[in-house]
């Protein structure tokens, strides 16, 4: 199969993003971004294996589903640099999960998804059930071993964004109810890759606090003006027309938001100035936690 090139209508700074779609032998998708056009030939080894297996259960007091995916419990676990498998690939090495020697940054779907498109439909006696059809994806931020967001530079964080958004506008097409794109950090959270990378999940279903703050913007809840009225006390920082704070009604410690001082649908409908700011308070966010905690924080 012919991998499938495409120049994303989204430009970064008037630099055009390319993308390369790859299918591996086990059929998942990678998709390569960057500045430049991957024409890398693939690397020649056995690509990894998928392994699949989740659904959804609902817990009748918390009124939310929650997902069982007994596969995870294999995934690979803090592995040594030279097993590394969101590494570029190296010829006569086994394959890492991004069979090229180099690349800027890569989507690819999980080896161990909890959610997947070719789900079954659990039927359990007694329970309340439902298919974990969706998506997980895991997106690489670089080739390189280590970084954070604050480190990347302004550049790759723009680039990150593009491919969240091209991510959203796929996941959301195929039919995904709500994409939730995210970074765990840190053992204490229960990291298992240090290489810089985040995952990208699409649910069958809108997640229960996700449904009731969409209800509360339908029924005209503003955040962007109550932002504005709680004043500079609990600003953190502003760039491009958005900005990061902490929020009054804030559930856990040292909680920060980023958003639009003008309502936007969401990152897709951000314009070239808001994208930047976005990017900018990205890298700018993880900068202060770990200024102020003196180390990566969780």
């Amino acid at each position: 199969m012919t991998d499938a090139m495409k120049v994303l209508q989204r430009t970064v700074n008037g630099r055009a993003i390319h993308r390369r779609h790859h299918v591996k032998s086990d059929g998942r998708d990678l998709l390569l971004y960057g500045y430049h056009p991957h024409t890398l030939p693939r690397v020649e080894g056995e690509d990894l294996q998928t392994l699949t297996g989740s659904e959804l259960r609902w817990h009748p007091l918390r009124g939310d589903w929650s997902i069982y995916a007994a596969a995870r419990q294999n995934r690979t676990f803090k592995p040594s640099a030279a097993e590394n498998p969101l590494a570029a690939s190296k010829p006569g090495a086994p394959l890492t999960e991004i069979p090229f020697e180099h690349f800027e940054l890569a989507v690819f779907k999980n080896r161990f998804p909890s959610l997947h498109a070719d789900a079954h439909e659990p039927n359990t006696p007694g329970l309340k059930m439902h298919s974990a059809k969706g998506a997980c994806e895991v997106i690489v931020y670089s080739p390189e071993a280590q970084g954070s967001l604050a480190t990347l530079g302004q550049a790759r964080r723009r680039l990150l964004v593009a491919a969240w958004i091209d991510r959203y506008e796929a996941l959301f097409e195929s039919g995904c109810a709500f994409v939730l794109p995210f970074e765990n950090r840190g053992d204490e959270v229960g990291v298992t890759l240090h290489h810089p990378h985040g995952q990208i999940y699409g649910f069958p279903i809108v997640p229960r606090p996700q449904a009731f703050a969409a209800a509360a913007f339908e029924e005209g809840y503003d955040l962007a003006a109550e932002v504005k009225d709680w004043g500079a006390a609990y600003r953190i920082a502003e760039a491009g027309g958005l900005c990061s704070y902490a929020p009054r009604f804030a559930r856990f410690p040292y909680e920060v938001w980023i958003s639009a001082t003008e309502p936007v649908s969401g990152p897709w409908a951000f314009n070239e100035e808001q994208a930047d700011g976005f990017a900018h308070l990205l890298g700018d966010t993880v900068r202060r936690y770990d200024a102020f905690f003196g180390r990566e924080t969780p």
